[in-house]
């Protein structure tokens, strides 16, 4: 190579893609551009322990890491364009990065409701800094309003609850997480969750805040024109993902309609020689044929290794890929193996009235299998989803 590889982005895509280069050998310069001004950490525990104070540090590398793996980390510093003909991005400070090889690893920033009053009070989740202030306002906290019942919100309603907050959590569809489990199991987590004491109120919206004299959140009027009490506010309607700073430069996106992100094929390669695109921001060529996003912990590593493979020319992994996330909330494990979705034909198979496990099937054969509490059960699965096992036959020995 004539230049360094240059991941933009220090989140858990952007190291394990660090990480994955180094274990499959390459040796030449490495720099690693981080917008925020941490060390990369981990995201997951921010919404649970570390809101809730169990734990103060989620850092997945330390320092001298870098230094061992002869990484350039270059912390509080963003990207604001990139020249694909020059092979040169950008900074914020005036300054530029040559580049051999660039690798998008930008991830997502929350989205916000537009037309809402700037409130103390309210926030959104996405980084270290978001869940820290918040952690800061929770204990003082007596209610609070979740807007999305998402799996962010879902587990910050948890998290609440946890530390004896009151909780409201609205969600304009018919259950939690219906456009991505679908309602049949939506309905059971609805039920974990009113079970905790969560004022869970579904097909409602937030028309608006309310606030006192010194621009405080005190609560908010909902869609159905009811009125509910909050110390502070959460929005957790979905993220976007980070590409603004790649406009003009040639590389395809997807349609915002869609998802958005970077295009890219099966292996992270995009549509401009020489850049490449991992983690949340990549919507990458999938076995169906079609580009989308995986916003899932496991998807970036897993990203992360064929990408580097493709582009040191290295033999890439062979096992079958089955999609796997978590989230947890309460005492339970919510667990997803394969490719589940909200219009997959959906059977639960286990419901004991909190534990629950369900299988998701298309064309008759198997897709997915979600589980609560019931972790060898879904993992045992495995294989039978790499395999797209016919669902009666399955069903037939439940």
């Amino acid at each position: 190579m004539n230049g360094p590889i240059v991941i933009i982005g220090a989140g858990l895509a952007g190291l394990r893609t660090a990480e994955e280069l180094r274990r499959a050998g390459y040796e030449g310069e490495l720099i690693l551009v981080g917008e925020e001004s941490r060390l990369p950490y981990d995201r997951p525990p921010l919404s649970k322990q570390f809101v809730r104070g169990e734990t103060d540090d989620t850092t997945l590398r330390p320092a001298e890491f870098f230094d061992e793996k002869q990484i350039d980390l270059r912390l509080n510093t963003a990207a604001t364009a990139v020249d694909t003909a020059t092979r040169q991005v950008r900074l914020a400070d005036g300054g530029t990065l040559d580049y051999d090889q660039l690798i998008i690893a930008t991830g997502l920033r929350p989205r916000r409701l537009p037309g809402l009053p700037d409130l103390g009070g309210v926030h959104v989740l996405r980084g270290h800094a978001d869940a820290a202030a918040l952690r800061a306002e929770l204990s003082d906290a007596g209610t609070a309003l979740v807007v999305g019942a998402g799996f962010i919100g879902c587990e910050l309603a948890a998290s609440f609850r946890a530390s004896g907050v009151e909780v409201v959590l609205v969600e304009p569809q018919p259950t939690p997480l219906a456009s991505v489990l679908g309602e049949k199991v939506g309905a059971l987590v609805a039920r974990m969750h009113r079970a905790e004491g969560v004022d869970l109120r579904c097909g409602t919206g937030l028309d608006t805040f309310l606030a006192d004299d010194a621009d405080q959140v005190r609560g908010a009027r909902l869609s159905d024109g009811s009125e509910v009490a909050a110390d502070l506010v959460v929005i957790g309607v979905g993220s976007r993902p980070v590409t603004d700073w790649l406009a003009d430069s040639g590389i395809a996106l997807a349609d915002p309609a869609a998802g958005g992100g970077v295009l890219a094929d099966e292996v992270g390669r995009t549509s401009v020689e020489g850049v490449w695109a991992v983690g949340d921001v990549a919507a990458w060529l999938h076995e169906t044929g079609l580009r989308k996003r995986v916003e899932h912990w496991t998807n970036a590593g897993e990203q992360a290794r064929l990408l580097a493979c493709a582009l040191l020319g290295a033999e890439p992994p062979t096992a079958a890929r089955v999609p796997y996330f978590w989230s947890d909330q309460y005492d339970v494990k919510i667990q997803a193996l394969g490719t589940p979705s909200a219009n997959d034909d959906v059977h639960v198979v286990t419901d004991d009235g909190r534990k629950f496990l369900a299988y998701y099937a298309q064309d008759g054969n198997l897709t997915g299998v979600v589980g609560a509490g019931l972790t060898a059960q879904v993992m045992k699965a495995r294989a039978k989803i790499a395999a797209g096992a016919p669902i009666a036959e399955l069903l037939a020995t439940t």
